[in-house]
């Protein structure tokens, strides 16, 4: 893919939920809400501060992003569904997800 964000946009992919629950019930597509959760693609250069240099993001390409339910653009990409989304539209990178569903 050739896409690359500008300032201090990011590109995620949207990770999708488990389609059943942890007692095994399956949950129907028209149930589902869109995933708040999202793997991170490509980030932009950053935004420039008030002194005019350029400062650098906090989200890295591969990190696991936490975001809104109505955050970014929808957009669609080499058949692909992906979201563009202004970095403060983040609400939190994800650490460790192997160590989180063992936890769970």
């Amino acid at each position: 893919m050739a896409f690359r964000p500008l300032h201090d946009r990011i590109l995620v992919r949207r990770i999708e939920a488990d389609e059943k629950t942890a007692g095994g019930i399956i949950i129907p597509d028209t149930a589902k809400e869109k995933p708040q959760e999202g793997e991170v693609l490509a980030v932009g250069a950053g935004a420039r501060n008030e002194a005019g240099q350029l400062q650098a993001l906090d989200v890295t390409v591969g990190d696991r992003i936490l975001f809104g339910k109505w955050s970014g653009t929808e957009i669609r990409l080499d058949g692909e569904d992906l979201l563009i989304m202004k970095e403060s539209d983040v609400m939190g990178i994800i650490d460790n997800v192997a160590g989180m569903k063992k936890a769970a």
